[in-house]
């Protein structure tokens, strides 16, 4: 499944300012993703998984260290260049599930799409449409998030990181507010799109039961990676 490297960390330092303490976040993490991959970075509270997806999604900046994607360093790139950037080659899925409430299952997962004036209003119809079949929710195109279940709105979500055809799709504790059967189910969705369509997906979890579902685990324990384990290459 794997292909040529889409994103690679090369000695990422990473400190947050808390008063007169600097924290350090990351410490020197070495980290690589090829395209096609299916990654959990694990670990507990503060041991810099939601701080190593920011790097991943370009959201935030190291120290120290280099990002590059694909084979582009990105430290370099204006805000406006960033932003650009995310839009056209990553989506993202919240925990909190990030919905507008006021606009209905088709208009937030179309939202992405409006700010890429290439992208004319049927093809935008067109991926939504796709978008939302692949999640299977195309009965409920006019629901508004407060009518959905928790497990629906994080299949919103994920139709809204798929509609502009990504290369990577990041999602940070994409299960935490989900019962444990809904959980797996949206893993089993995940790994599904994975297959079918080729993108790759990195998620980072504390749900030590998710593990065995994914295909790659990073452990993460104090801003350092401490192991990588083929989880279902190991099984197989």
């Amino acid at each position: 499944m794997s292909g040529k490297c889409l994103i690679e960390l090369k000695d990422v330092h990473k400190g947050y300012q808390l008063g007169k303490t600097t924290t350090p976040a990351l410490r020197g993490v070495n980290f690589s993703l090829a395209q096609g991959d299916f990654t959990a970075v694990v670990g507990a509270s503060g041991s810099g998984k939601s701080t190593l997806l920011n790097m991943v999604g370009c959201i935030d900046v190291p120290d120290s260290g280099e990002v590059l994607l694909e084979g582009r360093s990105v430290l370099n790139l204006s805000d406006n260049e960033k932003s650009e950037l995310r839009n056209l080659k990553i989506g993202f899925i919240f925990q909190t599930f990030n919905l507008i409430p006021v606009l209905n299952v088709f208009d937030n997962v179309e939202l992405p799409l409006t700010i890429q004036a290439q992208v004319d209003k049927h093809t935008r119809t067109q991926r939504v449409r796709e978008a939302l079949e692949k999640v299977g929710l195309s009965d409920f195109q006019k629901h508004l998030p407060d009518q959905l279940s928790g497990g629906q709105r994080q299949r919103v979500a994920i139709a809204r990181a798929l509609v502009t055809q990504p290369a990577l799709v990041l999602a940070d504790e994409p299960t935490a507010n989900l019962d444990s059967v809904t959980a797996h189910k949206i893993i089993d969705l995940m790994l599904d799109i994975n297959a079918r369509t080729g993108v790759t997906f990195l998620f980072s979890t504390h749900d030590e039961k998710l593990m065995g579902r994914v295909r790659t685990v990073v452990r993460l324990q104090d801003g350092l990676i401490v192991e990588s384990d083929a989880v279902l290459n190991r099984a197989s």
